[in-house]
């Protein structure tokens, strides 16, 4: 019986395809990158073709690699990150580049619509913020900027429906991408039309992609796909999930007493409500596929990229030695910071490189003559911690918050014993984490191990799929150490947020 599962996830930086067994073992996982343009300041867009050829060389790859035949792989799904924007034409071709979520062009068009109230009334209908590189904005701006897209465009759809439309040649969206473009009332899945009129975007109504489960099967793949990933016609495509859903699923979250940490490219905070959090709308929220949840969701670029920037630009010649000694330099910083906990510590490290809350600038504060490098270190893993508390205080504040007990760490952090510990003592919460690393491509393996009957729903497939590793308690001491740290960092942020703009 053909029992291996195929997850494709589109991230930031790398497409992904990782191979499952029917118990979410990770056999194999090829990733490739994506082909990033910048055409002008403030555009991050992608080429959608070499996207294409990525996930299916990953595919092929991991099909070699684990030694999986054509005829074992009982279904594939494709999980990709939420906003942005593809416009195809009839046949599902691009009219022009793909637009990625962290594209600011449209800025001042959302500025325009916070100072007139049509993103405050707006937001309500979608029941999240309204920002820059949501399908919204992007629409308005293409009409004014780009108008011939529009007469050339038969439809718009998200990342990974672009991929799954090239797999089997379906044309649909699922409820977690669409909530999370911001362009649909989650409570009834159903588009919100009065935003497209009242933020002048009406003209693309008739070309949004059908909304339809993340579990069911759209279609088989075609023989041109066959073609390229080495995969057999007719096998199972599922809709699958946004990445950020997919993620929380992947990461065992299945009741309001969880939250999630997703401490990679980006910060990525998630809890779980029986209805719409509405006393403050949060960065993002959708539909969850589990028990009628709603999943709240808090984040930006101040998380693990920071150490990534940090270690490639500062630390690179010891990089190049820990390399040539058969480590990582990762390895080398979790030493670092081990070493250096038992010493006090002041310093501040701001995780803002990528623009921080206010226009608060990314740095260092507090270093003095009798700091050294493990000092840096422990400030940039404790900042990045520090920034992840503040979007789950925001989560967990006001009449519909929150209050879980555990955090599911996942990331680049969740693979730092040192690192998961501070987030325990930082958060005040036991922290857990799960033995797989590509979370997204196994959130959208369990949506296919359902379709396909290998589990019976996504509950199931959770219990049996989702295995968790360590479990971090948090220490008092070190707790009450960071509450007060966390709030000079916390009031040092603000006033240079105020001070740089």
């Amino acid at each position: 019986m053909a029992e291996r599962l195929i997850g494709i996830d589109a991230g930031g930086t790398m497409t992904k395809a990782a191979i499952f067994d029917s118990d979410g073992r990770e056999l194999a996982c090829e990733r490739r990158p994506n082909q990033m343009l910048f055409p002008s300041s403030g555009h991050t867009e992608r080429d959608p073709d070499h996207m294409w050829r990525a996930a299916c060389e990953a595919i092929s790859v991991a099909l070699e690699t684990s030694g999986t035949q054509p005829g074992d792989v009982a279904a594939i799904s494709i999980s990709g990150y939420g906003a942005g924007l593809y416009v195809v034409d009839g046949e599902g071709e691009p009219v022009r580049p793909g637009i990625v979520s962290t594209d600011t062009r449209a800025s001042s068009l959302v500025a325009d619509w916070h100072r007139d109230g049509r993103a405050q009334r707006n937001g309500i209908l979608v029941q999240q913020r309204l920002w820059p590189g949501q399908p919204s904005a992007l629409l308005a701006w293409l009409c004014q900027n780009e108008p011939e897209v529009l007469s050339r465009a038969h439809s718009i759809t998200f990342c990974k429906d672009f991929l799954r439309r090239r797999l089997c040649g379906d044309h649909s969206t699922d409820e977690s991408d669409a909530g999370i473009a911001g362009l649909i009332d989650v409570t009834r899945a159903a588009y919100a039309e009065d935003l497209f009129r009242d933020l002048e975007i009406a003209v693309w109504l008739d070309k949004l992609p059908p909304i339809a489960p993340a579990t069911e099967v759209a279609g088989g793949l075609l023989e041109s796909a066959a073609r390229l990933t080495g995969l057999k016609a007719g096998t199972p495509v599922v809709r699958g999930l946004v990445d950020v859903t997919a993620s929380a699923l992947a990461s065992g979250i299945l009741e309001e007493s969880q939250l999630v940490a997703v401490a990679g490219t980006f910060s990525i905070n998630q809890t779980l409500h029986g209805t719409p959090r509405l006393s403050t709308l949060p960065f993002l929220q959708s539909a969850y596929p589990v028990d009628g949840f709603y999943l709240a969701t808090e984040g930006g670029a101040t998380s693990a990229s920071n150490l990534e920037w940090f270690c490639k630009r500062v630390l690179g010649a010891e990089a190049g030695r820990a390399a040539a000694a058969g480590q990582s330099i990762y390895e080398v910083c979790n030493a670092l910071v081990e070493d250096s906990l038992d010493r006090p510590n002041d310093v501040l490290f701001f995780p803002f490189l990528f623009g921080g809350p206010g226009g608060a600038p990314a740095g260092l504060l507090g270093v003095t003559v009798g700091h050294d490098l493990a000092d840096v270190v422990r400030a940039i893993y404790e900042g990045i911690a520090f920034a992840h508390k503040a979007d789950i205080d925001a989560l967990t504040s006001g009449p519909d918050a929150a209050s879980p007990v555990v955090a599911r760490l996942a990331g680049g952090a969740s693979r730092s014993p040192v690192w998961a510990q501070i987030f325990a003592d930082v958060l005040e919460l036991p922290v857990e984490t799960t033995e797989s690393s590509e979370l997204g491509a196994l959130g959208v393996a369990m949506t296919a191990a359902v379709a396909v009957g290998l589990q019976s729903d996504l509950k199931s497939a959770v219990a049996a799929m989702v295995r968790r590793q360590e479990r971090f308690e948090p220490r008092a001491e070190r707790s009450a150490a960071y509450a007060l740290k966390y709030r000079r960092y916390s009031e040092t942020a603000e006033a240079l947020g105020a001070l740089w703009s």
